[in-house]
Formats: structure tokens, sequence, C-alpha cells
């Protein structure tokens, strides 16, 4: 089992060479020295090798550099959308959690979100294996889209990159914290917000996750 260190150092790799494509993981980009413990530790364990200064990925190394950005990114959803803790504490216990969620458990959690898309900054959540079948565990977050009539909680987030469906979503008062009950879903989804009630069609209500809980909560 690696090291908290050797993880984040997977993490951090993965993100720039798979992400941001940058051409070469060099020590000096990765802030590392050629004689750092969790580096000797990754390259020991067949995670990665070192060609010409630089870091470069095994397929072992890329799949659990995946899964460990996958583990963080989805501890702060949890944090972000369950726990309500946001902000840099946030982002300081995720990197705390993400050692926490291993193989399985991962699986679990990321059901119980609804399968998100997105972390609280935005980024992409590398999907899982739970992610491609369907799921009937129950979920503390789902896309409005999904929720029975009469069923309600409050806004978790909005998952769209689209930012004038964003602007629309807003100026209605959709936004994360805000209070939510589905009065109908067909032929279109009618729900209150507030002391108004408003009406989307499909797209919409499936880019507006809901955590689900009583009216009173």
């Amino acid at each position: 089992m690696l090291s908290n260190k050797a993880e984040e150092i997977l993490e951090s790799l993965w993100v720039k060479l798979e992400e941001k494509k940058i051409p070469s993981a060099t020590f000096e980009i990765m802030g590392l020295k050629k004689d750092d413990v969790s580096l000797k530790e990754i390259v020991s364990s067949g995670f990665c090798e070192i060609r010409s200064s630089a870091l470069v990925f095994t397929d072992k190394g890329r799949k659990h550099g995946r899964d460990v950005v996958r583990r963080h990114r989805l501890a702060e959803r949890l944090l972000a959308d369950v726990l309500d803790v946001k902000g840099r504490l946030a982002n300081e216990k995720a990197c705390e959690f993400e050692h926490l969620l291993h193989a399985g458990i991962d699986d679990r959690i990321c059901t119980l979100l609804g399968h998100p898309k997105l972390c609280p900054h935005g980024h992409d959540i590398p999907p899982g294996k739970c992610c491609a079948r369907e799921n009937k565990e129950l979920k503390l977050v789902s896309p409005l889209s999904a929720l029975s009539q009469g069923q309600g909680g409050k806004i978790a987030y909005i998952h769209t990159r689209d930012k004038a469906e964003m602007q629309k979503m807003m100026s209605i008062g959709v936004v994360p914290g805000m209070k939510i009950k589905m009065l109908q879903n067909f032929p279109s989804f009618l729900f209150k917000l507030g002391n108004s009630q408003f009406a989307v069609d499909e797209s919409m209500a499936k880019e507006i996750f809901v955590r689900i809980g009583s009216e009173e909560e």
C-alpha cells in the first residue's frame, strides 16, 4: 500500500499528464528531487519510470493515478453536498479523506451522490464502473428529473458548462442551498422554489442535482 505522499504525487502527475497534457513531467515541474523517498516508492512499486529526469507513467501507475484523482474529487463532492463543508477547509479535508476511500467504497459514495460528473471546482470526475450501469441503490443526491411528485430537498449543485443556461437557472433562483420540491414531472418538470413555481424541460431538469431530504429540511 502506497503512502499518502506517494499517492499525492501520482494524483498530481495524472492531472499534469492526462488532463493538462504537459509534454514532460520533469522533477522541476513536479517539485521533486531525485532522492525523494516518496518518488523512490512509486518507482520501486512499478507505478512510474524515470526517463531523462522526468516521470513517466506505467499502465499500472496511470490507472492508480486516475483512481486517486477520482477519490479526491468524490471526497470534495461529498464534503460540499452532504456535509456542507466548502472552501479551503473542504480541499484540505478532501486531501485527507481521499486516502480512506479504497476501491469499492468510492463507487458506493459515487452512487449515493448520484454519479456526479464534476467536482465543486468544475473539473471532471473520472467515472467508475458504477457509472456505467444502472444502479438502484439509495442516492442522497439525484437529478431533479429523477424525483417523484412531492419529493424534494435542497439544491446541491448544477451540472452545466453552458453559461447562458446557468444564468437562466440562477435568474429564477436555482442555486445551491435553495429548497426545492417536485410538483409534477409530466409533461414538463414543474417544481416549487421558495414561494414560486417554475417549469423546465427534461434536459435542464437533468442538470439540477438535489440533496434528497424532507420538505422541512
